[in-house]
């Protein structure tokens, strides 16, 4: 396994954290336009963050022999988030519902589900 850390001269998205997995992609001109476009059709794996700065984020990837080839400057970085960390669960110890009818008539309510995770004890 090997470290870069690759430098940005803009902001960097404030949504990316570390454990975050990192794509590149080379841009492309769309013809007679001028325009670059990037697709994650031909998008690279990368890595996975392990740190995030202002101007940088440093990304741990595989340098095997079939590890990637690093993005060149002005390839375009993309992310995805974790999906065991970033669920959209309800976190806590408690949560308040609260059910309005704005209806004249009777109305029957059959069922209400959630996903609840205990996030500690």
């Amino acid at each position: 396994m090997q470290q870069v850390t690759l430098p940005f001269s803009g902001s960097i998205n404030t949504s990316i954290q570390v454990g975050d997995i990192v794509y590149y992609s080379v841009l492309s001109t769309v013809a007679n336009s001028g325009i670059q476009t990037a697709t994650s059709d031909n998008a690279v794996l990368l890595g996975i963050v392990t740190s995030v700065g202002s101007t940088f984020i440093t990304v741990i990837y595989d340098d095997g022999p079939n590890g990637p080839v690093l993005p060149s400057e002005g390839d375009y970085i993309m992310f995805e988030k974790n999906k065991q960390v970033n669920s959209s669960s309800i976190l806590g110890y408690y949560a308040d519902v609260k059910l309005v009818n704005y209806s004249t008539d009777k109305i029957e309510l059959f069922q209400i589900g959630s996903e609840v995770s205990e996030s500690s004890k």
